[in-house]
């Protein structure tokens, strides 16, 4: 299943219990998850943009994008699995906490 297909299934199984508390528990980790989904299309988007720009420019005018973006790919990519675990389980600690305590 890929992360665009997951993040749609934990999306809607969220709203299942009709408990809105309990359907924006794991809000965060959710939107985290799409924002870093969204944000490595976009630097996609700047790489291949970069690239028709200065097609007939040395490779090495456009190394800054091409880094950022792996850079982002390698390091930030991967937490969107383990963001999309947490909305998954339905994991209401954070939802329980008093308002007192916080």
């Amino acid at each position: 299943m890929s992360l665009i297909e997951s993040a749609k299934l934990n999306g809607h199984d969220a709203w299942t219990s009709g408990n809105p508390t309990q359907a924006l528990a794991n809000a965060v980790p959710y939107l985290q998850a799409v924002g870093h989904t969204v944000l490595i299309w976009v630097w996609l988007d700047v790489v291949l943009a970069s690239l028709r720009q200065y097609a007939a420019v040395p490779v090495a005018s456009n190394q800054g994008e091409i880094r950022a973006t792996a850079r982002f790919y390698h390091h930030e990519l991967p937490k969107i699995g383990t963001w999309l675990q947490v909305v998954a389980r339905c994991d209401l600690t954070c939802a329980q906490v008093e308002k007192d305590e916080s």
